[in-house]
């Protein structure tokens, strides 16, 4: 399934980015009726905003995981990226693995539903991660870095990625793995299984 952004205008933001293909999502605009309006004037600003982040695990051939080295931070991650306003995380995941690593990569199913807390300037979030499939070799080989924001990319067992990654995403990877597994989507928080 292919992500896109709909260049026309609909009640909802004026070019949302959604997964579910064009036609269905502009008929489904439409049957949710006339836009809302606040009751309470100025309430839907005083609302906490989340944020939400699509991730890909996408595995070799021996079960290693790829991760991706930001030039901004000490920590490595997995390919994929915060959600842009009105964008899916799914949509944002496909669109930011695009960029990072140069290959439109067919997502599979949801494995885990991670809420995040706030962590400095960092609201708090939603964290979805994607099954990103088994790459070939061949593919494996071809990878490379398409961000400027990238200084590589690399496969690791996740023992191997420990000391490289938040404990938080050691625990979010750890039921993803088990998720891709047993094809049961996990909702976690702060990497826990609830």
């Amino acid at each position: 399934m292919t992500c896109w952004r709909n260049e026309a205008s609909l009640k909802t933001d004026p070019k949302p980015s959604t997964c579910v293909d064009a036609e269905t999502f502009a008929a489904d605009v439409a049957l949710e009726g006339p836009p809302e309006v606040e009751f309470n004037p100025g309430i839907a600003g005083r609302i906490p905003a989340k944020g939400s982040a699509g991730g890909a695990l996408v595995r070799d051939r021996n079960g290693h995981v790829l991760f991706v080295t930001p030039r901004y931070k000490p920590f490595l991650y997995i390919p994929g990226g915060i959600a842009d306003a009105n964008e899916s995380p799914k949509a944002a995941c496909q669109r930011e693995v695009a960029e990072e690593i140069g290959i439109e990569l067919r997502l599979g199913s949801l494995l885990v539903v991670d809420w995040v807390p706030q962590n400095g300037v960092w609201r708090d979030s939603h964290q979805f991660v994607s099954d990103g499939g088994v790459l070939t070799p061949e593919q494996v080989t071809a990878l490379r870095t398409h961000d400027d924001e990238l200084d590589g990319m690399k496969f690791l067992s996740l023992d191997a990625a420990a000391p490289h990654i938040h404990p938080s995403l050691y625990r979010r990877l750890q039921l993803a793995i088990e998720a891709a597994e047993t094809g049961r989507t996990v909702y976690a928080e702060f990497g826990r299984a609830l």
